[in-house]
This record gives C-alpha cells, sequence and structure tokens, in this order.
C-alpha cells in the first residue's frame, strides 16, 4: 500500500463564522480529490461550528493541546476535550508554539504522547531556522526534534509527520522541491535507522512552508513528499488546487 497523500490547512489565529463559511463553500464546490485526506486546522473557538459544517471528506484538526487531560491550565485544552467534541486530529510542535511559546522539544514530545494515548491522531511539526539552515545544522536539528517524539511514544500509526523549515513559513520563500526531498529522504533513512524501516516505509512526511497553487504540483512530483501543511493559503479558493496537486 502506498502512502495517501496528506493535505492539512492550518487556519492559524484567522477566521470568523462568515470567513469560515466562505471556506467550506469553496471546499464544497471543490471539487477534491477522492484519493487525498484533508484536514483543516481551526482556532479552538470555532471548531465545533466548523465541524457542523464542514463537507464529509474534509476532517478537522485542533491546533494545540495540552500534555495532561484537565486541571488549573488557564487557555489551554486537552485532548479529551477534543475527543469529547469529536475532534480527530490536533498540529503539535509548529514552529509558532516553538518560537513564539517557548514550546521545548520535550514538552512538544509530551503532548504528542498524551494526545496519541487520548485517542486523537497528530500532525507533528519539525524544523530549522534561516541561521540553522546557513549554518549546516537542518539535519542535526530535526533529527534532535523527531528523536524527543521517538523516545515518548509507542507507535507512529496515527502521527503525520510535517517538515516546516521556518525560514520558510510565511516568508514567500519555499524549499526548492530538491532541497524539501532531500530532508524527507534523511528524515526517512533516520527513521530506519533508529525506529524501525516498516515505520519509514510507512509514515507520512509532509512539507510545510510556503506552499502554494504555483509550486504544489511540483512538490508533490518528490518521492518522498506525501502532501503538505498549508498556511495562509488554506484560506483562499486555491486551496482546492494545493490538495489536488497530485491530479
Amino acid at each position: 500500500m502506498g502512502r495517501k497523500f496528506f493535505v492539512g490547512g492550518n487556519w492559524k489565529m484567522n477566521g470568523n463564522k462568515s470567513e469560515i463559511d466562505k471556506i467550506v463553500a469553496f471546499l464544497k464546490t471543490g471539487p477534491l480529490d477522492p484519493n487525498v485526506e484533508v484536514v483543516v486546522g481551526v482556532p479552538s473557538i470555532y471548531l465545533t461550528y466548523a465541524k457542523s459544517i464542514l463537507p464529509a471528506n474534509v476532517d478537522i484538526s485542533a491546533q494545540n493541546t495540552y500534555k495532561v487531560p484537565s486541571g488549573a491550565f488557564t487557555g489551554e485544552i486537552s485532548p479529551a476535550m477534543l475527543v469529547d467534541n469529536g475532534v480527530p486530529w490536533v498540529i503539535l510542535g509548529h514552529s509558532e508554539r516553538r518560537n513564539v511559546f517557548g514550546e521545548t522539544d520535550e514538552l512538544v514530545a509530551d503532548k504528542v504522547a498524551h494526545a496519541l494515548d487520548a485517542g486523537v491522531k497528530v500532525i507533528a511539526c519539525i524544523g530549522e531556522k534561516l541561521e540553522e539552515r546557513e549554518a549546516g545544522k537542518t539535519e542535526e536539528v530535526v533529527f534532535r526534534q523527531t528523536k524527543a517524539i521517538a523516545c515518548k511514544i509507542k507507535s507512529w500509526d496515527n502521527v503525520v509527520l510535517a517538515y516546516e523549515p521556518v525560514w520558510a513559513i510565511g516568508t514567500g520563500k519555499t524549499a526548492t522541491p530538491q532541497q524539501a526531498q532531500e530532508v524527507h529522504d534523511k528524515l526517512r533513512e533516520w527513521f530506519s535507522k533508529n525506529v524501525t524501516p516498516a515505520v519509514a516505509e510507512t509514515l507520512r512526511i509532509i512539507y510545510g512552508g510556503s506552499v502554494t497553487a504555483g509550486n504544489a504540483k511540483d512538490l508533490a512530483k518528490e518521492k518522498d513528499i506525501d502532501g503538505f501543511l498549508v498556511g495562509g493559503a488554506s484560506l483562499k479558493p486555491d486551496f482546492v488546487q494545493i490538495v489536488n496537486a497530485k491530479q
């Protein structure tokens, strides 16, 4: 079985009900490639609203959860709350969580492990900053971030790994298909040596970082790029073209 292409749309801190209605309208109009798994990451306050109107071929994801089921953690939501509301996915370890809100590799790993244990599937994000890439530390950084997660979880079955070079997020810069493929290939090699060859073969590794309707087709041709995690472009009708990049 080949790896099913996966496209996530991370809405970040954007949208209101009327804007969500417009996004849902273009998703319903599509048409969306039936061979692609499509998931949208919605601000927590709109999760249940979006879930109630999204078409059946688009799943829903939270953008963050904490590492315990409940407690005195003002402003946080837990995987248990997602389960209670029928939300099957969460995005964890996004570069903005790491670099704006100071989440460490260990905290991200704890959150991934807890979400999986609670029955929530995870889009786990990794990626290097510009200065790390320029210093030749890309592999060192992404392997470190991945290892932290690997040490805490029992199975990769319900994880999609998103490689997002931080220097290419929201900057208009995109890793070339060759640059992205090279990192994805090295990650598979790492999984083969440090987890199992079976996980290396089956884990979906998706790319995020200024993906657009214009560059998605070329990125999708690379053998180890199994989809995308899309930011701003997921708020616009062009998202449909990105979903359909393999066609």
